[in-house]
């Protein structure tokens, strides 16, 4: 038979907060290979910041439709790497990367354009690099009609467009006789003015990445938006080293057969970023749909460049500005001082609720404290799962919710007294208090959890970890209220001991309406007689 509307089997409900709590921390440490402590944002454990500064062929300001493009490729790339807890903002025309941990590596590794060609090398159009003079020695003249490469100039943006059009002129030439001026000119340590200006329609003068080889190149026979997926595969029986292994599209397979087909013997360059990767020779027709980049590679660099390759090219090219270590010094300071003041906070609202309820107090502190554990639990556990991490704002964000987790006893126990008021013992009035009091604390906290909603969607940055602890811990206080303190205060009410006045603190307000129930009667009694 179920019970009466408002009265629970209080027993039953604690046992599904045990085995709910008994869960949540049986996952937390019996799965995982971490600590079982929450991950902590950059604020708060040190890390990495990277800016990145975007340039134009022209010098002008980058479109803001490009710049939003590249950092939603920079944001897939850390996902696809595993840095959890990172950060990638907008700020002007810059790039900043944070990253909490020891991702700093990685994280100066993504702002790379991996803007990747596939030309073919023209034949008999290939220079080893000469080693350079001995200090004081002429390191030789130019020949004529060719240029010496000279940097742009990051501060000029005139420098920098001449720098580029003067480059185009003699490494991009159609003219054979400019390209070997070229060929012969290029120094291959020096700053490459067409690093993300090249013009693929016109052949290319290039160094390789190890500085060893220069060459001429034909235009761009298939671009890389044709890889469907690029891999880092170790060293075997074929290959001594490791190389990158890459599937193409539908197109992408057809256009790689085609050539291979018909420049068998030939070299085929993988131009990354304006450099040759690798440059292999076609013994033969490959019709499978991948290729290999066969490179100076260790785990590591094929690591990054399958990762850089599979999530995309970036729409413009970046100079990397500022790449600091973060310290947490200061965060720690500060976490510091939020824990001060949430325990202070916390012991003044449990001082209070002391004073004022009593025993509805402890069962208040008791709540608060179970309410800590589970969400310390669920934060270890998100952190897993999803990446989440802890910084300033979402401590703060749990400061706030200790008022709000607070507010939802103080409108159960009001209620209770508002029952006691008029005339009901302490075990009958709970029921109905928190048949009332329930669709209150239901509102309340739903339009906290529609607030921490519409403020994680709009905003951005540290805003969001404060609307998703402020959020969760709303959900939680949900759980806390429904499953222990309801349970604890019927269990309370049935209790010959703590349903006492003197124990319970509703005294004052029992004592009160036995005075207005003793009122009345006098007050009929007088009627009666008159």
């Amino acid at each position: 038979m179920a019970p009466p509307a408002g009265q629970i089997r209080p027993g039953r409900y604690l046992a599904i907060f045990a085995l709910v709590v008994v869960a949540l921390y049986g996952l937390v440490f019996l799965t995982g290979d971490q600590k079982p402590t929450p991950k902590l944002g950059i604020d708060l454990q040190g890390g990495t910041r990277v800016t990145l500064t975007a340039r134009t062929p022209n010098g002008e300001p980058p479109p803001q439709e490009s710049l939003n493009q590249a950092r939603q490729i920079i944001e897939t790339r850390v996902n696809g790497m595993g840095i959890s807890g990172s950060e990638v903002n907008l700020d002007g025309s810059n790039l900043v990367i944070t990253v909490p941990g020891e991702g700093g590596d990685q994280a100066k590794q993504l702002g790379q354009t991996a803007e990747l060609e596939f030309r073919k090398v023209v034949p008999n159009m290939v220079a080893p690099v000469q080693a350079p003079p001995p200090p004081g020695q002429p390191s030789g003249t130019t020949p004529q009609g060719a240029h010496a490469q000279q940097p742009p100039s990051q501060a000029d943006p005139e420098a920098q467009r001449a720098a580029i059009e003067e480059a185009k002129k003699t490494r991009q030439s159609t003219d054979p006789n400019v390209q070997i001026q070229a060929l012969q000119a290029l120094d291959c340590n020096a700053e490459d003015p067409l690093r993300g200006n090249a013009d693929p329609k016109l052949p290319l003068v290039a160094c390789d990445q190890e500085k060893t080889q220069k060459y001429v190149l034909e235009p761009v026979f298939m671009p890389g938006t044709d890889i469907a997926n690029a891999a880092a595969m170790p060293p075997n029986e074929q290959s001594p080293g490791w190389t990158v292994n890459l599937e193409f599209t539908g197109e992408g397979g057809k256009r790689w057969a085609d050539f291979t087909a018909a420049n068998v013997g030939q070299q085929a360059a993988f131009v990354l970023d304006g450099e040759v990767v690798s440059a292999p020779r076609i013994n033969e027709p490959l019709l499978g749909g991948s290729a290999n980049i066969n490179g100076d590679f260790n785990q590591q660099s094929a690591t990054d460049l399958a990762d850089v390759l599979k999530y995309g090219s970036l729409p413009l090219a970046f100079d990397q500005s500022e790449a600091e270590t973060v310290s947490a010094t200061a965060g720690v300071a500060s976490m510091e001082a939020g824990l001060i003041a949430g325990g202070i906070g916390l012991i003044l609202v449990a001082v209070y609720c002391l004073a004022y309820y009593r025993l509805l107090g402890v069962l208040t502190v008791l709540s608060l404290v179970l309410s800590g554990g589970v969400v310390y639990g669920v934060l270890v556990l998100l952190g897993r799962w999803i990446g989440f991490t802890l910084d300033l704002a979402g401590i703060a964000g749990f400061i706030v919710a200790i008022g709000i987790t607070a507010d939802s006893f103080i409108v159960f126990f009001e209620r209770l007294k508002d029952e006691i008021r008029e005339g009901r013992t302490f075990r009958s009035a709970v029921p109905r208090a928190w048949i009332r009091a329930r669709r209150t604390i239901l509102s309340a906290d739903a339009v906290s959890f529609l607030a921490a909603a519409v403020l994680y969607v709009l905003a951005v940055g540290q805003v969001k970890g404060f609307a998703f602890t402020l959020g969760m811990s709303t959900v939680l206080d949900l759980v806390v209220v429904f499953l222990v303190t309801h349970p604890l205060v019927a269990l309370a009410s049935k209790n010959k001991f703590l349903s006492k006045p003197s124990v319970s603190g509703l005294g004052s307000v029992q004592r009160l309406a036995a005075d207005q129930r003793s009122a009345r009667r006098r007050g009929a009694s007088t009627a009666k007689e008159a």
